[in-house]
Parts: C-alpha cells; structure tokens; sequence
C-alpha cells in the first residue's frame, strides 16, 4: 500500500487498539457478520484496521437478539459466509433454520479461526464521527471519549441493530419488569407462574409469542396489525442432504448470486398467478405452505406487482389461519388484511396454533387502543390489564437507525441526520455525497433486508476492499459519491419499489414504525443480479459517479 505508515513501531497489539494517536487506514464499526468480514479482507491486502464495537462480543444483531425462538429465516447452509472452502466443510449446522444461539456459536467460531479479536475493540459505542477535510481523516469518539483516527471509515452497523424504544406513558409507573426483545438479558427470563402482556406481532413477536406461552401462566398479546406468517417447517439437518450442499457448495453459492433474493433455495415462479387454474395454483401455494418458508411469495412471478394475483396468495394464506384457529373471531383478527410481502413475510412454529391455548388471549388495539402503562400494567380505553412482565416487540429502526444515532458529519459541517431528515440517500447504497472515504455496507439503497444478507455483505466488503485497494495503487486521497450520481440512484430506487406492491402498507421498509420518520421505501427492491452488475460496471469504469482525487 502507498504512503501509509505501519504501526511497527507499537509494542503489541493492545498497545495498537488503546493508542489515541494511531491513524488507522480504515475503522470499522461493527463487529456483526458485516464488520468481521470486511476486517478479515481488509487485513489481507495488509492495511492496519481496527474495529470499534459496542458489545462485548462479535455477532451484531444475533449477539444482541436473544430472546426466547429467535430464529434465522434463511437456510442455515445459506446463512454463512462463502469465502473460506475450509469453513464451508468444517462447520455443520444442525437445524434447517438456525437458532440465535448456533448462529452466535457459528460468529465466534469465525471470529476465532480468522484470528479477528486482536483487531476488534469491544465495549466501545461510537458517538460521534467527524470527517477533518484538512487532514482528510474521520475522527471517532466513543461514549468513554476515546478518539480513533482512520483515513477510510466503514458502517458496518446493520440494517436491523437499532431498537425502537418503548415510549409509552407511564412506562416508569409500572411496578412490573419490563424488556425489549431486541436487548434480551443475557441470563434469560423465567416466564413460569407469570402473567405476561405482549405489545407487537411481528417477525419478533411471531418467533417469541409460542415460547413465551408455554411457560407463562397466562399470555396476552396486543395485535395493531395482523402480519402473514409461512409455517418454517423447521426440522434437524440429515448428515446426507449436509454432504449433498458441501460437496456443491461453489454451484449453491453461485446460483445464490444469479438469484432475485440472493438465496439458492429459493425457487422462484415464472408463471402468472392469474395465468393457471385455481386448482393447479392452489396446489402450488398448498406445497410452498408444506415445504415451509418465506419462498410462498415466490410460487408465482406476479405476487408482488398484481393486486388480483398477490389476492389468490393472501386469501390462501387467511384461510389457513382460518382453518387453524379454533375460535373464529380470533382467528378474523388473525387474518390480514393487507398485501402479503408488502411487509416482511413471517416464518413460524407454531404460531397461530398458539391461539388455540387456554392461557393465550388476543387483544385488537384498534377497537381498544393503549393508552399507557400504569403500575400495576397495560391501560387501554376501557380497561386496565395486570401483568407481571411486559415485553415490548416493536421492532426496530431499521437501516437509518443507527447511523443516524451516531452523529456524523461529513465535509462543510453537513451533518447526516440533517441530510436525511427527508429520507436517506444514498449512491448504491455504499457511499454518500458529502461523505467522503465513508462507505456502509448493507445501507440504505441496497438490497440488503430483502435478501439474504451474507450474499449481499460479502458483494459490498469486497466492493470496498477493491475500491480502497484502487485509491492506494492510484495514489488517491478522496473518494466521494458525486450528488448527481447519489440522486439519480435514490430515485432509481425509489421508481423500482413503486413498480411493486411494496408501498400499499405502512412497514418497517418504509419506516412508517418510527413516529416522525419520512415515509420513504429504503432497501433496493430489483434484486441482486441487477444491483451486482450495475456496483461491477460502476468500479470497472473507474467508479462513475464517484469523485476521486
């Protein structure tokens, strides 16, 4: 690399990861699956990098997600990194779908065997991010107000990683315990002999909902919108079908990026569902329903663009439920009413069986909305619930959260949160105007959240790995997504999401979740192939749209 000074002269690593007056060549914040990687690629190429995370150890979301059923909905032989062939044939998962803890198991495994922790500094939430113009430097404080100094500066923070925070009147009223699945107690939580409320049901709630019903001694749950949930049909793996996937790995991986959703597995219909009889489509939805998963939405190509199609696989799906539920008012407000897909579609165990439960009640928030939280639980409009725990299910404040909890601000004192007030924008959703030697991996204007998102972390670490390997063999200083390039792609974006049924609900893609956030489709909806060739063609022409110097 070119005129960057190596860090022999420190005395050992910690020395490297405590001094204040390093200037690393690129910090990376995060140490999910995002930030190990691009550690790992970054490290190769010989550039002195260091981690800032605020956990204590790695995973990102699956380090922080902990509560009781947390799940992951893509394959677990898809769920991992491609990189290493000796990873790939050494690591065995034991399930179809991984649970949190073997997906947690699976990050420190790699985190070990790649020697990562060295360069990873643990316990340090970044509070502020500045970028010096005269030094041409980002400088990083955390909450302890250290100060890192980095030339390049990489957010590898997640989409899904910053909580929405319960903000309920009365919430310091209540005598109960109360906790948020997104931050779960690392020692668990004994729900036996307990009366418990629930507020939410989505893709949290619906893995959490049947744990927590088992051992409760009653559950009630606070449904505002009824969200569409596919059986996982999850199930341990067979020694034959993990040798079939090992001895194919480099097809399985190659197929996964010819994929609409970045997943193999995934089968996508080319017929229209208005193109069959309902015999032969009833069929098709009655075996993506058997074989499990959220591949239902793709059992045919119109789903997601036809109001009349997407209509034969939503009722298809509410009958289910229908069938499923015992008590037929239950299961009416079980059934939505809504777009499947427009939000995120569920995997389940269990789920609507549930309801089926003696110690289980759903409560509509619509007929009767909460008002607040009082000491001895949940009021509504017309009553008052005591409950012993309250778990709040709300989601999150994907993709924009946080980045814009950090405080960043780029050239001219043009601060990010600023910049975004209107909704996030983004060139690629790897770098912003104004920002410059900043990229995100996984950010805004990316595939990311609607596809599986090892394919598209490892696209983008290895995107930038090449682009920072460019302006070091090229002697450059600065690269900064050109306005033009950062707006016409934004509104590319957002074009490609309104060809789709996506916007027809309020869903956390749209951040319609968080009060005050500008009502605007984050996530790039045309599918990894495109986006892959449009990022190659990018860097193979010298990253048009990019400002170099």
């Amino acid at each position: 690399m070119l005129g960057w000074p190596k860090l022999t002269s420190l005395k050992s690593e910690s020395d490297l990861i405590n001094s204040s007056t390093v200037v690393y060549d690129v910090i990376v914040v995060g140490a999910g699956f995002a930030g190990m990687y691009m550690l790992h690629e970054l490290r190769k190429t010989g550039l002195n990098v260091l981690v800032l995370e605020e956990a204590t150890g790695v995973g990102g979301t699956w380090y922080w997600n902990r509560y009781p059923g947390a799940r992951c909905d893509v394959e677990s032989v898809e769920y991992s990194y491609s990189f290493s062939e000796e990873l790939q044939q050494e690591w065995n998962w034991s399930h179809r779908f991984s649970t949190q803890p073997e997906i947690l198991e699976y990050a420190n495994h790699v985190a070990d065997r790649f020697d990562l922790r060295k360069h990873i500094k643990f316990q340090t939430r970044v509070s502020s991010v500045r970028y010096d113009q005269h030094k041409q430097k980002w400088l990083l404080k955390s909450s302890s107000k250290e100060e890192f100094q980095g030339r390049f500066c990489v957010m590898a923070t997640g989409t899904l990683s910053s909580v929405n925070e319960p903000k309920f009147k009365g919430i310091k009223e209540y005598q109960g315990d109360w906790y948020i699945t997104g931050r779960w107690p690392h020692s668990g939580i004994d729900f036996s002999g307990k009366t418990v409320g629930i507020i939410g049901t989505g893709s949290t709630a619906v893995q959490v909902i049947p744990v927590i019903a088992k051992e409760a001694k009653h559950l009630t749950v606070f449904q505002r919108t009824a969200n569409y949930s596919i059986p996982a049909k999850n199930r341990p793996l067979i020694d034959s079908e993990v040798e079939d996937v090992k001895n194919r790995y480099s097809e399985v991986r190659a197929e996964a990026k010819s994929n609409r959703a970045g997943i193999a597995f995934l089968k996508a219909g080319t017929d229209s569902a208005l193109s069959v009889s309902e015999t032969t489509r009833t069929q098709e939805y009655q075996k993506r329903w058997d074989e499990g998963g959220t591949g239902f939405t793709a059992a045919y190509s119109d789903i997601g663009t036809s109001d009349q199609a997407n209509f034969t696989a939503a009722e298809f799906v509410r009958n289910k439920i229908r069938e499923t539920v015992q008590n037929s008012e239950t299961a009416e407000l079980l059934a939505p009413t809504n777009t499947i897909g427009c939000k995120r579609l569920c995997a389940d165990t269990d789920y609507y069986e549930t309801y089926n439960r003696s110690n289980v009640t759903l409560l509509d928030v619509n007929s009767d909305p909460i008002q607040g939280l009082v000491k001895e639980g949940i009021q509504t409009k017309k009553k008052i619930y005591g409950f012993d725990i309250v778990v709040f299910a709300i989601g999150f404040d994907a993709m924009t959260g946080a980045l814009l909890s950090m405080n960043i601000t780029g050239k001219d004192g043009h601060n990010l949160k600023e910049i975004w007030s209107e909704g996030p924008k983004s060139y690629l959703g790897l770098s912003m105007s104004g920002f410059p030697n900043m990229f995100t991996i996984t950010g805004p204007g990316s595939p990311s959240v609607l596809s599986n998102m090892m394919t598209s972390i490892e696209q983008h670490v290895e995107w930038i790995r090449d682009c920072i390997n460019y302006m070091d063999l090229g002697g450059h200083s600065e690269i900064e997504a050109e306005l033009t390039a950062e707006e016409y792609w934004t509104n590319h974006v957002e074009e490609i999401a309104g060809n789709t049924l996506r916007y027809t609900c309020n869903s956390w893609y749209v951040g319609a979740n968080i009060p005050g956030k500008k009502r605007i489709f984050m996530p790039y909806a045309g599918g990894i192939p495109p986006y892959r060739e449009y990022c190659d063609e990018v860097a193979k022409n010298g990253y048009d749209g990019f400002k170099i110097s």
